[in-house]
């Protein structure tokens, strides 16, 4: 009979996703692999054996959080309508910083400021802006919004969404905002129409 794997992709991703906790919540300097391994109920030897080493394991941590956050905006397929998807990608970014803010905050606070990925992982990254992206210039294409720059477009609308994420994971929006869902989708929808072309087709 064979032996069982211990150091298996189970323990990977609970180590990681113990490691995110960590460092969203203590910091940088919290985490180190000893803390860690206890946490999990493993062995630091298990952690290098997976990971290699502190540096290896957050590029581990912000390749983990971009492939969940690209994975879930990856599901959003094109329907032909592309305000619909835009959207419905708006939809997804808040579910998926809600599902998991741990990730979330690492991937756009300063842990990920100081992680030094390699150009797979930041192609990675750069891979999660993609659907936003092509989403803005079908609507350019489709004379919707303004012919203007796609990537400034995109990032506008990525700017206001996450905002309003942000202050939505640290509880600092004003209680006079009304529901944070319903906040959003009207922020979302105002973004679009200040992006709309003068005479739109159709």
């Amino acid at each position: 009979m064979a032996r069982p794997k211990v150091h298996d992709e189970a323990l990977r991703v609970r180590l990681l996703e113990q490691a995110v906790r960590i460092l969203s919540e203590e910091g940088l300097d919290a985490l180190s692999l000893r803390k860690l391994a206890a946490l999990v109920g493993t062995s630091t030897t298990a952690v290098y054996s997976l990971f290699g080493g502190k540096p290896a394991l957050l590029r581990a941590v912000f390749d983990e959080a971009f492939t969940r956050f690209g994975r879930r905006l990856g599901g959003i397929r094109p329907s032909g309508d592309p305000m619909a998807d835009l959207q419905a990608l708006s939809v997804a970014y808040r579910e998926s910083a809600l599902a998991e803010p741990h990730f979330y905050q690492v991937m756009f606070g300063p842990v990920g400021g100081a992680v030094e990925p390699d150009q797979d992982s930041v192609e990675r990254a750069e891979g999660t802006f993609r659907p936003l992206l092509n989403a803005v210039r079908q609507a350019i294409d489709a004379g919707i919004l303004r012919d203007e720059d796609p990537a400034v477009i995109a990032t506008s609308m990525w700017a206001g969404v996450h905002g309003l994420i942000s202050l939505e994971l640290r509880a600092l929006l004003p209680e006079a905002a009304g529901d944070p869902a319903e906040l959003y989708h009207q922020t979302v929808r105002a973004t679009a129409l200040g992006w709309r072309a003068k005479t739109p087709a159709g």
